[in-house]
């Protein structure tokens, strides 16, 4: 890449005191990664060299073979290289998206394990932290990945519990759960790297609105969800979503919370306009599809992992939501998938 790739021309400026080498980033492109996250983690980088006019950042593409990769909206990226040997200084960030378990293969993970024992610091972006845990480089370390994700990755690495933080930095391991979570923890990195005035130019440069901090959650507040601030209605959802593997029965909830059943139901009517069991059924159907479409777990046990005691049941209740029984589904999604053209 030339030097105007890297310090392109615009009309915003900030002198910055920086006459030291330029900071590296290696971005790993596994199939079917989400454009929005990569692109929300680069860019930052793009303009706080353009703003300075020097070379603060420098960041590169890679893949397993150096071949062009199809992002999930079907968009190809061209590498810039295949896998390169970097140094201790340098920073690995997996990008990844939609069905990240079988993403990485094993040549990306044994490379991903040399750059870390040669002292790189890893991150992932979106759901870059499963091949980050498949690779062994997570640990007891704090880290997170996309809100949508996570359930499965539970079900995959039951020893490894993400946070639901925007993103995390810790000790040489920075995770971010994709879209515009992965501008805030390139904005704080800048900021430590060079001060808060540039962050905050970089910032509005991108008409971003930063994040208070890393731990803001990824999914807006529940109360903002569904237009409510009652307690007992927030603490209630709480409870179900706590309590999906091994469902509660109603009346306990409202024995928790010490609430009547028709105050309960009255709430829910009002806010959601589904009765606290059927948003319970819907809260426990939806887990059952994100680990039909992320995980090959079979439908008995994807229906324990929801709290059905048998696979009918978990049908009758998945076919409601979806017009399709859980096999209908997995062989119909199957089918599509064969359909697709190699990327």
């Amino acid at each position: 890449m030339d030097l105007d790739d890297f310090i392109p021309k615009g009309a915003a400026s900030l002198n910055v005191s920086y006459d030291g080498p330029p900071r590296d980033f290696h971005f790993l492109l596994l199939p079917k990664l989400t454009m929005l996250a990569f692109s929300s983690a680069v860019e930052p980088l793009r303009v706080a060299n353009q703003v300075t006019k020097r070379m603060l950042y420098r960041w590169y593409t890679v893949t397993a073979d150096g071949v062009a990769v199809r992002c999930s909206n079907g968009v190809r990226i061209t590498p810039d290289m295949g896998l390169p040997k970097l140094g201790g200084k340098d920073t690995v960030f997996v990008c990844s998206g939609v069905e990240p378990n079988e993403a990485a293969q094993p040549i990306d993970l044994a490379w991903l394990r040399r750059q870390r024992s040669f002292g790189a610091t890893m991150g992932g972006i979106c759901s870059g932290a499963f091949a980050l845990a498949q690779a062994g480089l997570i640990g007891d370390r704090a880290f997170t990945l996309h809100w949508e994700n996570q359930p499965s990755f539970r079900e995959h690495f039951p020893d490894l519990e993400p946070t639901q933080n925007l993103y995390e930095i810790e000790d040489k391991l920075m995770t971010c759960g994709g879209g515009s979570a992965a501008t805030d923890m390139m904005l704080e990195i800048i900021e430590n790297d060079h001060g808060r005035e540039l962050a905050v130019i970089v910032a509005d440069m991108c008409i971003h609105a930063r994040a208070s901090n890393r731990k803001a959650p990824q999914k807006s507040a529940l109360s903002v969800a569904i237009g409510s601030r009652n307690q007992h209605l927030l603490n209630a959802i709480q409870l179900m979503t706590d309590r999906l593997e091994d469902p509660l029965q109603i009346e306990d909830i409202c024995d928790r919370l010490d609430v009547s059943r028709r105050q309960l139901e009255r709430l829910f009517k009002k806010y959601t306009n589904v009765s606290p069991s059927r948003f319970y059924y819907d809260l426990r159907i939806s887990r059952a599809h994100a680990l039909l479409n992320e995980t090959n777990m079979s439908v008995t046990e994807i229906a324990a992992a929801t709290g059905f005691n048998s696979t009918d049941h978990l049908s009758v209740q998945f076919r409601k939501k979806f017009g399709v029984s859980p096999k209908a589904f997995r062989k119909g999604w199957s089918a599509a998938r064969a359909a697709v053209p190699d990327a």
